[in-house]
């Protein structure tokens, strides 16, 4: 979420940043600022009606104990009318920041500077190449290979729950625990504490770090209980400090987390959704990071160069992409996209995205340190896959 002041005060620059979305903000900015004007001026005039009703009240009570009986119950009238006025003025109030709320939620974040311009993924730019892929030795797809060693069964996974669950079977199975293992010990001696997490969290949480409203058709809904299947452990690992006013010493907090994943993603068919190219449950490790705004861009460095490491370690060729304004997520201000390439499938295929989201989520979340000089400001979180299975 990004605040009304600072709506406000960079107008212009926030316009022209969106353009790199593509997104035509100027209407609903207006609208939002408007209504916050409406929202400030009836403020005073509730503020000024519950004045008045403090004093009128002193008033009343002053004439009561004076024994002048009839002048204070031609004042209390008059106080009961100035209550009920109140009262419609914080139903205005009310409904006023409903309204502010709700574009608030409409309004994706700014893109930092660095993002390129561009409209879709054809546009993302190249920024490293491990090394050259090679096309020479293509091999088989993981889809024949899952069913020549019996390792992956799609049919058993659609069987039990749909298409797009799979089954690990035999070292299908010992792999992903093995890789879970792998990842998450690699993240521990970097720094990140380990965390295990609630697969399902409320609107709230939800709400907080930008999956709620923006993706809600892609998140699977317990709707009897009003929960949501997490699509990233960053979701609960994120709202652990929800809420929070950290000092400046507990910065930067790193945090490391293993879950399995679920997302709807509807609407997908063909050769792009084959075997474990796009699921609805896969398993992730995540590592998240909040930190104050002015190392934040030096701990995105940091990340990318961890994943880095990491799929060095695996000795596979990748590469990294920074993605541009039109394939940005909608609570990312930068992102930053590992993928590795498949021989025998001739692609790029993501395994990470690694984002900085500035004070997109921490100003959803009331996530705060006090600065060097005794101020509350807003911290930057920041998270990435480090990495996803599939």
């Amino acid at each position: 979420m990004i605040s009304i002041p600072h709506l406000r005060e960079n107008y212009d620059e926030i316009l022209i940043a969106f353009k790199k979305r593509d997104f035509d903000a100027k209407n609903i900015i207006d609208n939002l600022l408007n209504e916050d004007k409406n929202r400030r001026e009836i403020q005073v005039k509730l503020d000024n009606k519950l004045f008045e009703s403090n004093q009128l009240t002193k008033e009343i009570g002053k004439l009561y104990k004076d024994g002048k009986t009839n002048e204070a119950n031609k004042k209390k009238s008059l106080s009961l009318k100035i209550k009920n006025e109140s009262k419609n003025l914080v139903e205005k109030l009310s409904n006023c920041e409903q309204i502010i709320k709700e574009l608030q939620y409409k309004i994706p974040n700014i893109p930092n500077i660095r993002v390129p311009n561009g409209k879709s993924s054809t546009d993302n730019k190249i920024v490293f190449e491990s090394n050259k892929k090679n096309k020479s030795s293509v091999g088989l797809t993981h889809w024949e290979l899952a069913k020549k060693y019996n390792l992956i069964s799609f049919d058993l996974g659609s069987k039990i729950s749909g298409s797009g669950f799979p089954v690990y079977i035999g070292k299908g199975a010992k792999l992903q625990r093995a890789l879970i293992n792998y990842f998450i010990d690699f993240n521990t001696k970097e720094g990140y504490e380990e965390i295990q997490v609630p697969l399902l969290v409320n609107s709230k949480s939800a709400t907080s770090t930008g999956q709620l409203p923006d993706k809600d058709d892609q998140m699977y809904h317990i709707a009897k209980d009003n929960l949501y299947l997490i699509p990233t452990s960053e979701v609960p690992v994120t709202n652990i400090y929800r809420n929070t006013l950290l000092n400046l010493k507990q910065l930067p907090i790193k945090m490391t987390s293993y879950t399995p994943c679920f997302r709807r993603e509807a609407g997908s068919y063909g050769s792009d959704v084959r075997g474990l190219n796009r699921l609805h449950q896969f398993d992730k490790v995540e590592i998240v990071r909040i930190e104050n705004p002015e190392c934040s861009y030096d701990a995105l460095n940091k990340m990318l160069n961890h994943v880095k490491k990491l799929l060095h370690s695996l000795e596979l060729p990748y590469r990294i992409l920074n993605l541009c304004g039109g394939d940005l997520g909608f609570t990312s201000a930068i992102t930053y996209d590992f993928e590795i390439f498949s021989s025998a499938q001739n692609k790029w295929l993501e395994v990470s995205s690694v984002s900085n989201f500035e004070t997109f989520q921490s100003i959803r979340l009331k996530l705060k340190y006090k600065d060097i000089n005794g101020k509350n400001q807003f911290a930057h979180t920041l998270n990435g896959s480090s990495l996803a299975l599939p």
